[in-house]
């Protein structure tokens, strides 16, 4: 490790960083004291955060073997979050050896630190890169991504928006925001989308949601935004939705291996797959 990578991996450690609390509700390493004492605050309110932190990472698994499958070979992960178990490089590297390039995009440099540490040891960096920038930043984002030289913007992509969207609060406008991406896919594009949500007639856990994302405002780096499901659907608008449309996280084109199966509402989100059919 590079004096610069120790640098940054240092800056933060006693902030609250909601990458670091999602790789801890994962059971990963990448975590401090501060994000574990969150977390395991935030769980005596809401224990089914976990519930949702592993089910998403499953969806993630699920979808970009899909895109493999569906001959995708590129992919640009907004919002990768820190390298855990199951990083997108790693699923289609096993669907399809060798083939596959892949943006990781995240707007934490101690995330893109990890990422890069990560990709030197365990990847071929030719063909995966990982690069610090905020999904607000639009086109300064995108010609980051262009500049990697790893995506052929005339070859269908793999848009991965996973468990990023509940961060942007409605006066943020990030409709508007991933309409942009949206038009710069080419057809073919494949847009990956996942959300918190809770249902509307539950309202014990409706309540326990609204004191966890109190607490998300209040310490950490990002807000969490509840959405009703039309708002979620809406961020798919232009793509057509790939079967079984926008479901909770275990019905998105179950395996036979995905958690929770039996109650899918407990894991408290909704996720789907939309198709860029035209240019």
């Amino acid at each position: 490790m590079t004096t610069s990578d120790a640098s940054r991996l240092g800056d933060s450690i006693d902030k609250v960083s909601v990458g670091r609390v999602y790789d801890y509700l994962l059971g990963g390493t990448h975590n401090y004291a501060a994000d574990r004492a969150f977390a395991d605050e935030q769980m005596k309110a809401l224990p089914d955060i976990k519930r949702f932190a592993r089910s998403n990472r499953a969806f993630l698994g699920r979808a970009v073997r899909y895109a493999v499958e569906s001959g995708i070979r590129q992919f640009v992960d907004i919002g990768s979050g820190l390298p855990t178990q199951g990083n997108v490089h790693e699923v289609a590297e096993e669907a399809a050896p060798g083939e596959c390039r892949v943006v990781y995009i995240d707007n934490e440099p101690i995330a893109r630190a990890h990422a890069e540490i990560l990709l030197e040891r365990t990847a071929d960096p030719t063909r995966h890169r990982a690069i610090d920038a905020d999904f607000f930043d639009g086109p300064q984002l995108w010609r980051r991504v262009r500049n990697t030289g790893l995506i052929d913007e005339t070859q269908p992509v793999a848009l991965l928006l996973v468990a990023l969207l509940h961060f942007m609060p409605d006066d943020t406008k990030p409709h508007e925001t991933l309409r942009y991406y949206l038009d710069r896919l080419p057809a073919g594009s494949m847009v990956a989308i996942s959300h918190i949500h809770v249902d509307p007639k539950d309202l014990a856990t409706i309540a326990a949601g609204d004191k966890v994302a109190a607490a998300y405002r209040k310490q950490t780096n990002n807000p969490a935004v509840p959405r009703p499901r039309p708002a979620i659907e809406a961020f798919f608008e232009g793509l057509e939705l790939a079967d079984p449309g926008l479901v909770w996280l275990p019905q998105w084109q179950p395996d036979g291996d995905e958690l929770f199966a039996d109650q899918p509402e407990k894991s408290r989100g909704l996720a789907g797959v939309g198709w860029k059919t035209t240019t």
